[in-house]
């Protein structure tokens, strides 16, 4: 199987817009990746985002000058070659995400089914076909900060995270939390076995952990059906207690440091077992040293411990903002690289490989971002400035990934080589016209 992908531009927007790949993100052109997945097949799906903007009085309604914003979905085959390719956005004024490109901190999964999710927040999420030629269902929730046009709408999730017996795992978001405007994300959910998500027919979730339990200014109004707890939509103090940040704050300093924390994106480390981050409050004039926990939960959401082994200094996530933690669901293993090293844990929550980065065979792992693991046990890994996807192969014995990470980086270069033959990269874009484009 191939070991490395180029997240590519399709020469459609590129030659439509007179797109100057050598631009800087200073002179408003900016590209970059969001997730990626892989089925069980070993097929590859990446969703990336492309934007320009230029001031109001250069750009114009001419296509070559306007400002837009794009989302690419890529499939790539188990050879690496760019299959089909999802288009989502446009040109708009201002360069505003509209439509399917609305939200923030994307998410991609495969459905058991084969379908493609994409979510975001506030809780829209999207189903593309396999192929990505169609678009199969949309639940949107408006961005609002306030008042009814966030109450409105219809949303599922924010995140999606799949089972090995097809569950999903989801993070769902909340109205009337605490003193926050908007919908906030707050729930950890997960569906019953059976439910399916597809055209007309949103599974239902229950609620396994809630983040915040501050909801005294919920009304009835504020609930979300698809989202129960003990037989009844979630809201108010009908919600899984305790809360993950009473779960953290153990004591009097807990409490302090983990006040105003905020939850990142869970992951399953099997059928039941599931990966929670917790982080702590983030600084403008830095927060290495800031606390974080990896708590695990079962599928009732009692707590199971938590990732132990990382010191909340020398091996900060904060660093970068690093927040991934990706499981591996069909091993009960976990996952997480930030710019201090990269680590693995067992079902146990016990530290089994902590590769630093500061090591001179390692060094290349700061500019990589961790995305997933895949069904076959494959870590994947994404340049940031060069913008290819690595695949790292984990061992059975995790006391041997130090060796497969050391073999996958001693061959990115020849690999990168290998690429730069057939795309002719600008400034690391890799410009594809031979797989299909479905606009959106």
């Amino acid at each position: 199987m191939v070991s490395i992908l180029p997240l590519t531009l399709p020469a459609s927007v590129v030659d439509g817009h007179h797109v100057d790949l050598t631009a800087r993100p200073s002179e408003g052109w900016g590209f970059r990746a969001y997730d990626a997945v892989a089925n069980a097949a070993g097929e590859t799906y990446v969703l990336c985002a492309a934007a320009r903007y230029r001031p109001r009085d250069v750009a114009s309604h001419d296509p070559v000058r306007q400002n837009f914003t794009y989302h690419l979905i890529t499939r790539y085959d188990v050879d690496g070659t760019p299959t089909a390719m999802a288009l989502l956005g446009g040109p708009t004024p201002g360069n505003v995400p509209t439509g399917l490109t609305e939200g923030s901190d994307f998410d991609l999964a495969v459905l058991p089914d084969g379908t493609v999710a994409v979510s975001s927040k506030p809780g829209n999420t999207h189903l593309f076909s396999a192929g990505l030629d169609r678009l199969v269902e949309s639940w949107r929730s408006p961005w609002g900060s306030g008042g009814e046009t966030a109450r409105t709408g219809d949303p599922f999730a924010v995140s999606v995270d799949v089972t090995p017996s097809g569950r999903l795992l989801c993070v769902t978001t909340e109205y009337g939390v605490s003193n926050w405007a908007g919908r906030v994300t707050n729930l950890v959910s997960l569906s019953e076995p059976g439910s399916t998500l597809g055209p007309g027919a949103k599974a239902t979730l229950r609620a396994i952990a809630t983040h915040d339990a501050r909801t005294d200014r919920q009304t009835a109004a504020d609930r979300d059906p698809h989202v129960v707890f003990g037989g009844a939509p979630v809201g108010g103090a009908n919600r899984p207690s305790p809360s993950l940040t009473e779960m953290v704050s153990t004591d009097d300093r807990a409490r302090y440091d983990y006040a105003g924390c905020r939850m990142g994106r869970p992951a399953a480390m099997g059928d039941d077992l599931f990966v929670v981050p917790v982080f702590g409050r983030t600084y403008r004039s830095g927060s290495r040293g800031q606390v974080f926990s990896f708590l695990l939960l079962d599928g009732q959401g009692a707590a199971r411990g938590k990732l132990e082994g990382m010191h909340r200094y020398e091996d900060s996530p904060f660093t970068g903002l690093c927040y991934t933690v990706a499981g591996d669901a069909y091993r009960a293993r976990a996952f997480h690289l930030n710019r201090y090293g990269l680590y693995a844990w067992d079902a146990e929550g016990r530290m089994r490989a902590r590769i630093p980065t500061g090591d001179a065979p390692f060094k290349a792992l700061t500019h990589f971002a961790l995305m997933d693991c895949t069904p076959a046990g494959e870590l994947l890994l994404v340049h940031r400035k060069q913008h290819l996807l690595l695949r790292v192969p984990v061992p059975e014995d995790l006391g041997g990934l130090e060796d497969a990470v050391r073999a996958a980086l001693k061959g990115y270069g020849p690999g990168r080589n290998a690429l730069k033959r057939q795309y002719a990269p600008v400034n690391w874009h890799w410009v594809a016209g031979a797989a299909p484009v479905h606009r959106f």
